[in-house]
């Protein structure tokens, strides 16, 4: 099954708490906010299920109500690259759905997730109709250009402590991940396979970063203390 017929297949009623959770919607006029529910599909995706992949066609743009997904791709030799990990509030593939192009990375569940899509149509037509979704997409294309870069930067790096903690203050980006807050659901073996290291050292990494008060490690996640210092800090 292409991966994102999903929502044809396992495609269930958006509950009133999922639908508040989507951020642009409070954006809209009382028309397209009822055309947009009207037409959006959700369903839950199990562990290393795909979204969509690599050279699919689009056909809608993807939100996370809950979980944590992981945006990649692979080279010629078969070795991956993480772009980002995408947890709850965040959208992706506006720049895909604008050009109406295939993907060009994977998308894949770390953990069992809920997955709402807006068909490609009306992403489109709520473009034509409302500036405030204009608005809201142009500020996600420019927030995840400089994600893009940073990440690009981020893989250059040997330090792990630095890898991490950039890798976390972009997974608590308040304009791409509004529904993340102060504290990311996430385990240790989740942020490795993120970053690209051993769950040992990520372990390592978070405990360092603890000790200097940018981030406090709580059960079952992470609470972040200070994320400018977690964008700047050095070692």
């Amino acid at each position: 099954m292409p991966p994102d017929l999903f929502l044809h297949h396992h495609r269930r009623p958006v509950h009133a708490d999922e639908l508040d959770s989507i951020p642009w919607l409070a954006l809209l006029n009382r028309p397209e906010r009822h055309r947009a529910m009207d037409e959006l599909r959700i369903g839950d995706v199990s562990p290393g299920d795909y979204v969509c992949r690599m050279g699919q066609p689009i056909a809608y743009w993807f939100g996370v109500i809950s979980g944590l997904l992981k945006m990649s791709s692979d080279n010629a030799d078969g070795q991956t690259m993480t772009f980002a990990g995408v947890p709850p509030g965040g959208w992706f593939g506006e720049g895909t759905a604008l050009k109406r192009e295939v993907y060009r990375y994977n998308i894949q569940a770390l953990r069992s997730s809920v997955v709402v899509g807006l068909p490609l149509d009306t992403f489109h037509w709520l473009l034509d109709h409302s500036i405030s979704f204009n608005r809201y997409v142009m500020n996600q294309l420019n927030e995840r250009l400089a994600q893009f870069v940073a990440a690009r930067e981020i893989d250059r790096m040997n330090n792990p402590e630095i890898r991490v903690a950039r890798n976390l203050a972009s997974l608590f980006n308040p304009v791409l991940y509004p529904g993340v807050g102060d504290v990311l659901r996430i385990t240790q073996q989740e942020l490795a396979y993120l970053v690209g290291l051993s769950r040992q050292r990520v372990n390592e990494a978070l405990a360092t970063l603890a000790d200097r008060e940018l981030i406090r490690i709580e059960y079952g996640g992470l609470r972040v203390l200070d994320l400018s210092g977690l964008r700047t800090c050095v070692f």
